[in-house]
């Protein structure tokens, strides 16, 4: 059985009846994720360990301040975030503890995971363009340096610098082009805005169907959002962007992760460690992956139609703990190019 409680009143409720949450046959989860399709993920989970999940769902920012404000006595076992950024500031805040799992080493790919253990991504986001089929030709724009070419001045719609998802984007740029030309790709591309940056990748797209700009930066699960929307004015404005994998002749498209990692002061840590086993499964693996239309790390567990109809890629292969390490040096970076 599967519930969401609020920790604290679980663990007077123990307390009362003389039951130490350690004692419990259960797992403790705060997440970030809030979709559908994990309601079967957890469900199941429980029905083949008879391991009770509770949860409690919220943004990053605010499960990381609980988190801090909870300290030692926090009931929580796994924290599920999305973005690799976000985990390398659980850890920098000391909340996350390495752990050794074969199953886990063996499922997920090394760059996708903490290379000490603390934490392990289960699904994966691609970070790409895409451009309005009536005002660029295919073929035109193919990689990220592309979006800093002057020919494209005016016609760039691009979310906020201080956007987690951007963030990661700049932190990979500066381990691959190192500061410098990192920096003047992005005065190139704030040259090129078509606006001031607002609203979230959703925006950017919808801007590039009407016209408001030609090409657009976003995760591809956002068009794919449109794509399966059962609305049909979403569904037109994807019918009128093109995809691009960018960077297929050099480093491959950047991509991020929904991951997890197991607390510090975990009360139930071997159910943390099955439920994050579980998720490396492929039954599991497709439930995750799918409840947002990402790529599932473990590549056979893809069962998403539309998701395939994208077509295969070639990703980044940077290890994603890099996205963590540069993110100061990333958001310094922006500042100075003027990008909002």
């Amino acid at each position: 059985m599967l519930k969401q409680v609020g920790f604290a009143g679980l663990t007077l409720a123990f307390a009362a009846i003389g039951i130490s949450a350690a004692a419990q046959q259960e797992v403790n989860i705060y997440s970030a994720r809030h979709y559908q399709t994990d309601e079967a993920l957890y469900t199941n989970f429980t029905k083949a360990t008879g391991i009770q999940i509770n949860r409690i769902e919220e943004t990053d920012d605010k499960l990381l301040d609980r988190l801090k404000a909870e300290g030692p006595n926090s009931p929580a076992d796994i924290l599920i975030v999305v973005d690799a950024g976000r985990l390398w500031r659980a850890e920098q805040a000391g909340l996350l503890q390495p752990i050794k799992s074969k199953v886990l080493e063996e499922r997920i790919p090394a760059n996708l995971r903490h290379p000490e253990g603390q934490w392990f991504g289960f699904s994966t986001r691609a970070r790409a363009i895409f451009y309005n089929k009536d005002l660029v030709k295919a073929g035109e724009i193919k990689s990220y340096e592309d979006l800093a070419d002057p020919k494209w001045k005016g016609k760039i719609c691009i979310r906020s610098s201080s956007n987690m998802y951007n963030l990661s984007l700049m932190s990979a740029l500066i381990d691959r082009l190192g500061e410098e030309k990192a920096e003047a790709w992005a005065k190139g591309v704030v040259a090129n805005f078509a606006r001031e940056p607002k609203g979230g990748d959703s925006d950017q797209l919808l801007a590039a169907s009407t016209g408001e700009c030609a090409i657009a930066l976003s995760n591809h699960y956002y068009y794919m959002r449109m794509v399966r929307s059962e609305k049909p004015e979403e569904k037109a404005a994807a019918a009128k962007l093109q995809i691009v994998w960018p960077n297929q002749d050099t480093i491959g498209t950047h991509t991020n992760i929904s991951g997890a990692g197991i607390l510090k002061n975990a009360p139930h840590k071997e159910n943390a460690i099955k439920f994050l086993e579980y998720l490396a499964s492929d039954a599991a693996q497709a439930y995750f992956a799918n409840g947002n239309n990402e790529f599932p790390v473990v590549a056979k567990a893809l069962n998403n139609p539309e998701l395939k109809a994208l077509g295969t890629f070639k990703a980044d292969p940077v290890n994603v703990a890099v996205y963590g390490k540069n993110q100061p040096a990333a958001q310094k970076l922006y500042d100075r190019a003027g990008w909002k």
